[in-house]
């Protein structure tokens, strides 16, 4: 009886052995996965096509005020693409770039190829920033540019969702993500402008 008392608590303390063991590991394991999901990335990290199909670095534009806007051609608010060349206009000699990403994810409102979105900014709104190819900015083939603006896990500011047409992505010198504008705000908004005055 006894002998047999003692191999269960021997097994029981074996058994309890392994299984520590193994939930340390996977506690190790954990933090390393979570350590890699909170590395914040920045937009220097990022290439992507632009809409002549050549490739764009963002590295490029370090130490600029970026605008990332995603556009469409047939939307209430396309006349926003004359602001936004206004504004590329004035402030392009003081390192202000923007960057326009055409999206067919809402309401289908830019069905072109690239070389008929890229013909139709040019001849309606004299668009001379940066067009890059068209891309999803919404659900499960979002662009991996899209993840980094729209995750905090990647961006370091905030979660957010593109909730339209024109919504606006404001980066910092260092390549940083640090404002979100709605879309129905105009380019030429005040918070927009102290914005890239500051």
């Amino acid at each position: 009886m006894k002998k047999s008392v003692f191999i269960l608590c021997l097994l029981a303390i074996v058994s309890f052995q392994s299984n520590y063991g193994q939930s340390q590991i996977i506690k190790k394991t954990t933090v390393k996965t979570k350590q890699k999901t909170n590395k914040v990335a920045d937009l220097y990290n990022f290439k992507v096509n632009d809409i002549s199909d050549k490739e764009f670095d963002f590295a490029s534009l370090k130490g600029k005020k970026i605008i990332i806007v995603n556009t469409a051609s047939k939307c209430g608010l396309t006349p926003q693409y004359k602001e936004l060349e206004e504004l590329y206009q004035t402030y392009k000699d003081k390192g202000l770039v923007i960057i326009g990403f055409p999206a067919n994810n809402f309401a289908e409102q830019e069905p072109g190829t690239n070389k008929e979105i890229g013909a139709f900014c040019l001849k309606n709104y004299g668009v001379s920033f940066p067009m890059m190819s068209k891309i999803s900015v919404v659900g499960k083939d979002m662009a991996p540019i899209y993840q980094f603006l729209t995750e905090k896990s990647k961006n370091g500011l905030q979660d957010s969702e593109v909730q339209w047409n024109f919504q606006k992505y404001l980066i910092n010198e260092k390549g940083q993500l640090e404002k979100v504008i709605n879309p129905k705000e105009s380019p030429l908004s005040e918070e927009i402008i102290k914005w890239i005055n500051s």
